[in-house]
Parts: structure tokens; C-alpha cells; sequence
């Protein structure tokens, strides 16, 4: 799969990709349907909508890997997983 080329093959990588995918699905149309209704014009919204996919899932992705490398609330996880 072209995934695996680009990226480690560890299932959280993959998951962290599916997810910032499919919240960015979400999160473009909210915000191209705020900004239509705020201009009033369809267009507007879909240029800044469409501006935006990429940065966003670029920043979702990078926090979403961030978080996973933080310990934070998460103490009991990573003891199991040390010591398997």
C-alpha cells in the first residue's frame, strides 16, 4: 500500500492518518458552511474551505503523533507496554 511506503507500518500511524482524514472531511464542510454563511456567498466558502484542508490535516496529524509520544494521563498503558 503507498501508506506503507511513506509511513512506519505501526497500526497507530496508520489509525492517527485514517483519523486526521476523516476529521478533516468534517471539519472542511463545517467550515465551509460557516463561512458561506457569513459572506453569503457559496464560492467564498469553498475557497476557504478548500484553502484550509491541507494545513489542517497537516497540524491534526503532527498534534495527533505528538500526543501519542506524551505520557500524560497515560501512565498505566505504558507500564503494560513496557513490560510485555
Amino acid at each position: 500500500m503507498i501508506i506503507d511506503r511513506f509511513f512506519s507500518t505501526d497500526p497507530s500511524v496508520k489509525r492517527h492518518l485514517a483519523k486526521t482524514i476523516t476529521w478533516r472531511i468534517v471539519g472542511s464542510v463545517d467550515t465551509m458552511g460557516v463561512a458561506w454563511i457569513i459572506t453569503g456567498n457559496p464560492l467564498i466558502g469553498l475557497k476557504i474551505g478548500g484553502l484550509e484542508v491541507i494545513t489542517k490535516m497537516i497540524l491534526y496529524f503532527l498534534h495527533e503523533r505528538v500526543w501519542y509520544k506524551v505520557n500524560f494521563g497515560l501512565d498505566k498503558r505504558r507500564k503494560i507496554k513496557n513490560e510485555s
